[in-house]
C-alpha cells in the first residue's frame, strides 16, 4: 500500500490538485502492482510566505494546461473548420504525418492532401490518454471516423488513432493512423 506525500505551494485549484493526485497515482502504479484504491496520495499545501528558495519567497507557478483538453480543442477546431483557431494552437516547427504522407507542417498542406480523399470527416473519440515523456506531454486519442467520400457516399465506423506531442498549449506534432485506405478499397 504505497503512500505518497507531496508538498506544494497554495494557489492551485481543486481541479489542478485532482489532476496532480491522479498523475501521482498513475506514476506509482506504473511500477508498483497496486490498485488505485491501494495508493494514497496526500498533498500538503504551504503558504507562499512560509517558503523560500535561495533566500527568496516564491509564488506557485501556474499549472500546465490539461494536455487532453488541448488536443481535443484542436480536433474540435479542425472539425468546425475554424482554421485560424487550429493554427493558433500549433508550435513553431509543428509537424504532422497522416497515412501515406510525408510530414506536413501546415493545415493548408493537410487540406490540400485530404480534399481528394473525402469531403469531410468527423471523429467520435472513445479513449483519450495522456502522459509526460521527456519535455512534453503525449496524448493518444482513439475512436472512429465518419463522413463522406468525394462522391457523396457516407462512411462510418473507421478506426483511428491520433498521437500528439504538446508543450504548454502548443502542439508540437500529430501522428495519425486510420483505416480509411482499407475502407475505400471495399
Amino acid at each position: 500500500m504505497p503512500i505518497v506525500e507531496a508538498h506544494i505551494l497554495e494557489g492551485y485549484s481543486p481541479e489542478e490538485k485532482l489532476r496532480l493526485t491522479a498523475a501521482l497515482t498513475n506514476a506509482i502504479r506504473l511500477v508498483v502492482p497496486a490498485s488505485d484504491e491501494a495508493v494514497t496520495v496526500m498533498l500538503h499545501e504551504m503558504a507562499p510566505e512560509n517558503y523560500a528558495r535561495g533566500g527568496t519567497s516564491r509564488s506557485p507557478a501556474p499549472a500546465n494546461p490539461d494536455p487532453k483538453q488541448v488536443a481535443l480543442a484542436y480536433l474540435d477546431a479542425m472539425e468546425a473548420r475554424d482554421i485560424d483557431a487550429a493554427e493558433a494552437m500549433l508550435a513553431t516547427g509543428f509537424r504532422m504525418t497522416f497515412p501515406g504522407t510525408k510530414p506536413m507542417s501546415s493545415i493548408s498542406e493537410l487540406i490540400d492532401w485530404a480534399k481528394h480523399r473525402y469531403r469531410f470527416v468527423k471523429k467520435t473519440n472513445e479513449t483519450v490518454e495522456a502522459f509526460y515523456e521527456g519535455d512534453c506531454s503525449v496524448v493518444y486519442i482513439s475512436g472512429t471516423l465518419s463522413g463522406e467520400w468525394p462522391n457523396g457516399e457516407a462512411f462510418a465506423g473507421i478506426r483511428f488513432i491520433d498521437r500528439f506531442e504538446i508543450k504548454g498549449e502548443k502542439l508540437i506534432s500529430q501522428d495519425v493512423w486510420n483505416d480509411i485506405a482499407e475502407e475505400r478499397q471495399k
